[in-house]
């Protein structure tokens, strides 16, 4: 293996595999393989860190090591997008098997958790998103464990009170799984300074997830989607809020990848 495309592997007892795109390590692994991954992780019952990571969260990583440590330090760092695949196979000969995202994980493994009776806590979005969903979920999985949501009024930061609030309703709850709507990388700081806390299994940051799972954002078309044109799709719908994101911070990869094939050889 080349020494630009070495597996990261920060945690001794890490079984998945990860391939450095950036400095940041994104995690070799399948939706399919993703899920029986939690099946076991629930049973253990150790709390453990899962990122979603798409090109804009690795161009700030790159730039933040703080947050560089925490995806390399999570326990997955899901490859949320096609040119994140594209990015692996252009730095060396491993090629990332497949991407992981929120939008397809979340319905996915809820359906999963519901026959399985996992317990689930909602927090994030905003207010009532989350609500909504629950209500969705429970009529659409009747006996569903939704044991918590809460949506924090909206800070850069949040302070110590809402910190600790957030804390104490998830412990109250006892949920095997969290999922945190607080956008990236924000919900992936949260995750990491309170997983010591937190006596939930699975904590996992989604970004907008909820929002597309209430109807509120439709989906790419499929074709769209494995074509790696999903973020174009979005980007036609807020093209004021994504400019920026899609225009500015993503293309910012590219010099990036090219430094690092320029080292492997």
């Amino acid at each position: 293996m080349n020494p630009g495309q070495k597996t990261i592997q920060e945690k001794p007892s890490r079984q998945i595999p990860k391939i450095n795109i950036g400095g940041t390590g994104i995690s070799d692994i399948t939706l399919e393989e993703t899920m029986d991954l939690f099946d076991q992780w629930i049973q253990e019952k150790t709390p453990r860190q899962i990122c979603v990571t798409p090109v804009n969260c690795v161009v700030w990583a790159h730039q933040n090591k703080a947050l560089q440590h925490i995806y390399n330090q999570a326990d997955l760092t899901l490859c949320d997008g096609v040119p994140l695949i594209w990015a692996s196979s252009f730095i060396g000969k491993q090629r990332l098997r497949g991407r992981v995202t929120g939008l397809d994980l979340l319905p996915q493994y809820i359906a999963r958790a519901h026959q399985k009776n996992y317990r689930m806590f909602f927090l994030g979005a905003a207010p009532g998103v989350a609500a909504q969903y629950q209500t969705q979920l429970e009529a659409q999985y009747p006996g569903i464990q939704i044991v918590g949501t809460y949506s924090p009024p909206y800070a850069n930061e949040f302070s110590a009170a809402v910190n600790q609030k957030m804390v104490d309703l998830i412990n109250a709850a006892a949920p095997d799984i969290v999922w945190v709507s607080l956008t990236a990388p924000k919900q992936d700081f949260w995750i990491a300074q309170h997983l010591q806390q937190l006596k939930s299994t699975i904590n996992i940051g989604i970004g907008g997830a909820l929002d597309v799972a209430v109807g509120k954002f439709n989906r790419a078309p499929i074709w769209m989607q494995k074509n790696g044109l999903e973020w174009l799709y979005r980007f036609l719908k807020e093209p004021r809020r994504l400019f920026r994101r899609y225009f500015v911070e993503a293309p910012a990869i590219l010099p990036i990848l090219l430094k690092q094939k320029l080292a492997n050889k």
